[in-house]
């Protein structure tokens, strides 16, 4: 809290603020709770929402609702616990999925899967072998013991994230539209319930120390301020909380994560009749010698806040002692617009609760681009020297195959149970994850987590939709209709023009490809000062696609297993190589621009994979994204455990591994290639044939370098496994 920041508080008060109302004040106008930096631009969202009728709870909530139909509502979020997670790798990760898990359940829904997209630097970086064990141990950890899959994600490696990881986690949730609760506290004289794990010293400060934390080496120093958790515990309260919702018990209910009691109390006030008179002694405590400060931002994990009518208080109890979830009343709703509290005897806390909740400081920072963006764009792939011939075209597949960001991740994605409640249709290395909703209809849901770095550095504004466009692509490969966005934004400090300025541009660009593509941003995350000393990371918004999957018995995944079957290309290619993976990994290269976005095509070509799936034209498909048509090939072969005989359109360096969007190939089935040529002209999607599935190599030929057509190389499967799958074992044990 700044001095001007200090004064206001005065002024509201009209009086010194004793130390509790201080704390309150301090982590509620937190950037991590206030968005006081980013409220100005997030507003967006709304301003240029899509009309649909789909959308049952929007922003504002702890996550978002949608209609899926059938009767069936989803919610789902994703947040980051990127500052923890450096300083506690195990804790700062665990908890991150415990504390998105809670968001889902605060909204009465079940939650049934958790997702996590992660970056780190260097793979072979000292600070990447000690934080990247610990992140996947604890994601893993926490989720399989809760007992919720983990359907996807991605883990990325670059320079940048060095002394500064994100673990950014998603949850999905299912209920139906009547069980929707919302963090509200109505009606004077209800009583406002504690209930979960005891409140401990653990995270004090947590969302105004480590979410505006840049790190050094004195950064080991913040580990009291990493949350504890307990999965068994929050595995408990799940169940409580869904017996809670079953028997209509409570009115309104909140989860306690950043700014725990503080955050808790002043927002159920401030949503409901305004007013709420909380005893701080009655607050079950893990060590008793916490000062009642302490208590306000103590984030210990596993605690939710529910408002329960008083006639309804006992049989709350009742629930709470059969599932052994200690439950205390702390206090009860008042209609005086003020936020009481007590401590031993004397009134601590008076203030007007909307102020702390709703009412923080917004801030218009100073934006304009990084003075280096220019020279960026200006030094493009086109100075660096391609390979020329089959044998160097055959060495930059492996290459990449085997580079860190395009390796495979079964080391990490191993530690997760993917499989867990026997709803998981898809999981990782898929497309998307797809979950089954409704057993007898078949009804589902997709999900995909996506982002690009290195793009939204070249170009925020475009960065940000290209991301958006790789989720809405993998979601729509499963068969599955795109509905609705959340996105956690990932930038460093927002005191630093050029920062600011990336930010705006990518809430602009995310923004006006939701509403172009009619879905609407329904929740999420803003991670800001994410850097090391001054500077900092690639921006990196990562963004969520929710689809609906009318029937997932007929979902198509990635893998090639039907020998004999056609192989075609949809979507344009172009010489499109800045931010490349190829530029990345051989040359160490970033500069240019990214991709052209095309969301007209992204939208055309979803239509396409939905239709021709729905009418079971397709045996395989595969979004073309990061590495280019070279790395979807030995993605969908070594999935599949066949292999293909390709022949190249064009230049085979750039058909290879160009990666412009709007693009997937497809297997055919025998007879379903007119079809699918018919559905492609109708919507206007580029489609050509390039090969055919089977045997054990990935066999291509093309263009030489006199222009005629020949073999240029081919790789035996089993050297493509080998290349695919020993990187990251090597550097993670």
């Amino acid at each position: 809290m700044n001095d001007e920041e200090y004064q206001r508080v005065r002024h509201i008060l009209g009086r010194r603020p004793t130390s509790a109302e201080l704390a309150i004040y301090s982590v509620m106008w937190s950037e991590h709770c206030s968005y006081k930096s980013s409220k100005v631009h997030l507003r967006q969202f709304g301003d240029k929402a899509p009309k649909t009728d789909k959308l049952l709870v929007g922003m504002g909530e702890n996550a978002g609702v949608v209609d899926i139909g059938q009767g069936w509502a989803v919610t789902f979020k994703v947040e980051s616990h990127n500052h923890p997670s450096y300083v506690e790798p195990y804790q700062g990760a665990a908890t991150g999925v415990g504390g998105i898990v809670r968001d889902i359940m605060s909204m009465g829904a079940r939650p049934i899967a958790v997702m996590d997209s992660l970056r780190f630097g260097p793979a072979d970086a000292p600070d990447t072998q000690r934080v990247l064990p610990g992140v996947v141990a604890g994601v893993g950890g926490y989720g399989n013991s809760l007992g919720l899959p983990n359907i996807g994600g991605e883990t990325v490696f670059d320079a940048c994230y060095e002394g500064n990881p994100l673990v950014n986690a998603l949850c999905v949730g299912v209920m139906k539209h009547e069980d929707i609760k919302r963090a509200v506290a109505p009606g004077p004289g209800n009583q406002v319930i504690l209930f979960g794990a005891l409140t401990g010293p653990d995270g004090i400060g947590g969302a105004s120390v480590l979410a505006s934390a840049t790190f050094d080496e004195e950064s080991h120093a913040k580990r009291p301020s990493v949350q504890v958790g307990d999965p068994f515990m929050e595995k408990l309260l799940i169940e409580c909380c869904l017996e809670l919702f079953r028997e209509d018990l409570v009115v309104g209910i909140q989860d306690l994560g950043a700014a725990g009691v503080s955050c808790a109390t002043t927002e159920l006030a401030a949503a409901g009749t305004g007013g709420m008179h909380v005893d701080l002694d009655a607050v079950p405590l893990r060590d008793a010698t916490l000062r009642p400060e302490e208590i306000l931002m103590s984030e210990s994990q596993e605690r939710m806040m529910a408002v329960v009518s008083p006639d309804k208080v006992d049989r709350f109890m009742e629930i709470c002692a059969r599932w052994e979830i200690p439950a205390t009343v702390i206090g009860q709703v008042t209609d005086t617009r003020r936020l009481v509290m007590t401590w031993r005897g004397e009134t601590i806390v008076d203030i007007p609760p909307v102020t702390a909740a709703d009412e923080g400081p917004v801030y218009e920072r100073p934006l304009e681009p990084p003075k280096d963006l220019g020279a960026l764009q200006s030094d493009t792939p086109g100075r660096l020297t391609r390979p020329s011939n089959g044998d160097e075209l055959r060495r930059t597949v492996l290459w990449l195959a085997g580079s860190p960001n395009l390796a495979s991740k079964t080391w990490v994605t191993s530690q997760y149970d993917r499989y867990v409640l026997g709803n998981t249709v898809l999981a990782m290395p898929e497309n998307a994850g797809l979950v089954r909703i409704d057993d007898e209809s078949g009804l589902g849901i997709a999900l995909s987590l996506d982002g690009n770095g290195r793009y939204t550095r070249l170009d925020p504004y475009a960065g940000a939709q290209l991301a958006l466009s790789e989720a809405y692509r993998n979601v729509a490969a499963t068969g599955a209709r795109p509905l609705a966005v959340t996105n956690c934004l990932n930038f460093g400090s927002p005191e630093d023009p050029g920062v600011m300025w990336q930010f705006a541009r990518a809430v602009e660009g995310l923004a006006d490809a939701c509403q172009y593509l009619g879905i609407p941003v329904t929740g999420g995350n803003v991670s800001f000062y994410n850097q090391t000393g001054t500077t900092p990371i690639n921006p990196t918004p990562v963004i969520g696609v929710l689809g609906v999957h009318d029937d997932v018995r007929r979902r198509v995944n990635m893998a090639l297993t039907s020998d004999g079957a056609t192989i075609a290309l949809l979507g344009e290619t172009r010489e499109e190589f800045g931010g490349s993976e190829w530029a990345h990994v051989v040359y160490g290269h970033l500069g240019g621009l990214p991709p052209l976005v095309d969301l007209k095509a992204e939208a055309a070509l979803a239509s396409v994979m939905v239709t021709a799936i729905r009418e079971g034209l397709l045996t395989a498909v595969h979004d073309l994204s990061d590495g280019g048509l070279s790395q979807t090939l030995v993605e969908a072969c070594l999935r599949g455990g066949l292999g293909a005989r390709i022949s190249l359109p064009g230049d085979p360096f750039v058909t290879l591994f160009s990666e412009s969007v709007a693009r997937a190939m497809v297997a055919v089935r025998p007879g379903g290639e007119a079809r699918l040529a018919a559905l492609c002209e109708s919507a206007g999607v580029p489609v050509s044939q390039i090969g055919v599935v089977g045997g054990d190599s990935l066999n291509v030929s093309g263009r030489g370098p006199d222009g005629d057509q020949q073999e240029l190389f081919t790789i035996p499967l089993v050297e493509l496994r080998e290349a695919n799958e020993r990187m990251l074992p090597s550097y993670a044990n």
